[in-house]
């Protein structure tokens, strides 16, 4: 053989070589140095009027709440009819934005809902012995030639709440029943995943079989949570982001995991701030933040900063949210914060329960005003809203609503407060920044 053709089958068998792990890297979790996905809100598709998406919204928001209250404090203080159904409420479930992923080889595309208030990854799978109705095919692991079911030895099974083993071990078998009396069942197994364009091999999930109704819009669920068993867990990203455009506009909203999490710093439009992340013991996965008061116009209101502080045993304190619209102040200083609005509106306060909200105005027809301001306080960084993040107005009836609502437990941060904001959730740093951006432009 010539040494031009020798020369040639190494250079070639080099080739191969090195398109094979080009391959491997594409498809490995731990190679991985940035990921974009595009969300859409759950609403997107209807023709809501304003004040319809937003009693959509706080109808879901309310529920939610509901949930984080029984999770964070003394189910005892609740009806006696919910506590059964709340005592592994380990995770909230439902939410209000949606991403499509994949499953599988070949691959299933299916919308499931982002939630940054769980850590489980799961969809429906067959034999479905109880599912409910999606838009998207049900996912056949029978199918697939990268599916594998984990067995009761593996560690993310021991991360499960609840679980029980198959036969000789050969198995993880969960069950969630969640706070408002849905449920998801099945085995933990672990599967390619598709996000966007990028494969990532041997992602844990659950595989529901039985899983009762209460997630519309979605044929699963994504869990951004602290704890190892969430996507950003498994991917090794030390930091995700989001940025929510206008709810109302129905456009997509850009959410990053990685490096990716600080690009596209042309949509800025004011400076980053950052407070850092605040973890429970009692609640590991919920992201916390310490909020120490709140400005209404110009007057700094006289909460007491303990208002908000998470306690020692777990009650209390204040979580940032993807999966709740509505933003939930504890009550005492929420009574506070809407007495300081009403004193300083002079439009008539009008009744706006229909629509879900607690305060309301009639504003005039046909002419421009200015709201006061709302300023949250948080540890060494100050969030000042715009005014579509705390009200909402209907141009036709002129009604003018506070979409800021009591908790009875913990205050809760929602999506509409953090619209066009790019959110940072810097885990490695234990740190949260927001930077005010139009989030339609990035």
């Amino acid at each position: 053989m010539s040494e031009t053709k020798i020369l040639h089958n190494i250079i070639t068998l080099t080739m191969l070589i090195l398109l094979v792990s080009l391959s491997h890297a594409e498809t490995s979790k731990h190679s991985m140095k940035y990921l974009r996905i595009d969300l859409r809100h759950i609403d997107s598709h209807g023709n809501f009027s304003k004040l319809m998406l937003f009693q959509r919204m706080t109808r879901r928001s309310h529920q939610r709440m509901i949930r984080l209250v029984k999770k964070t404090h003394n189910l005892s203080q609740f009806h006696s009819n919910l506590v059964s159904a709340a005592q592994t409420n380990v995770y909230l479930g439902s939410g209000e934005f949606v991403m499509d992923i994949a499953i599988g080889t070949p691959s299933l595309s299916f919308p499931a809902i982002l939630d940054t208030g769980s850590d489980l990854i799961w969809t429906q799978c067959k034999p479905c012995d109880r599912c409910f109705n999606q838009s998207t095919a049900t996912f056949d692991p029978s199918t697939s030639s990268t599916y594998k079911m984990l067995p009761c030895t593996a560690d993310l099974c021991k991360t499960l709440p609840a679980f029980k083993c198959g036969v000789r071990n050969s198995s993880c078998q969960y069950q969630y029943s969640y706070a408002d009396k849905t449920s998801t069942a099945g085995n933990l197994a672990s599967e390619t995943i598709t996000l966007g364009r990028t494969k990532v091999d041997n992602i844990a999930f659950g595989c529901g079989n039985k899983n009762t109704d209460g997630f519309p819009g979605s044929s699963g669920l994504v869990g951004l949570g602290r704890d190892s068993l969430s996507l950003i867990s498994q991917l090794g990203f030390k930091k995700f982001s989001y940025c929510f455009a206008s709810l109302d506009e129905k456009k997509q909203s850009p959410m990053f995991f990685g490096s990716l999490a600080y690009l596209n710093k042309s949509a800025e439009t004011g400076p980053t701030q950052s407070t850092l992340l605040v973890r429970s013991r009692q609640n590991p996965s919920l992201y916390y933040v310490s909020l120490l008061g709140i400005t209404v116009g110009t007057t700094k209101l006289n909460i007491p900063s303990s208002t908000f502080a998470l306690k020692n045993v777990g009650t209390g304190g204040t979580i940032i949210d993807s999966g709740t619209t509505i933003t939930y102040l504890q009550t005492a200083g929420y009574n506070i914060v809407i007495n300081a609005f009403v004193s300083q509106i002079k439009f008539p306060v009008v009744n706006g329960s229909h629509f879900g909200a607690d305060l309301c105005f009639s504003a005039p027809s046909n002419s421009s005003f200015n709201l006061p301001k709302f300023i949250l306080h948080f540890d060494e960084a100050d969030l000042d809203l715009p005014e579509s993040n705390y009200f909402i107005i209907d141009p036709n009836t002129g009604l003018l609503c506070l979409t800021v609502l009591p908790s009875p437990g913990p205050s809760i941060l929602g999506n509409l407060l953090q619209q066009n904001f790019f959110v940072i959730y810097d885990i490695g740093e234990n740190k949260l920044s927001f930077t005010p951006t139009q989030c339609d432009k990035m």
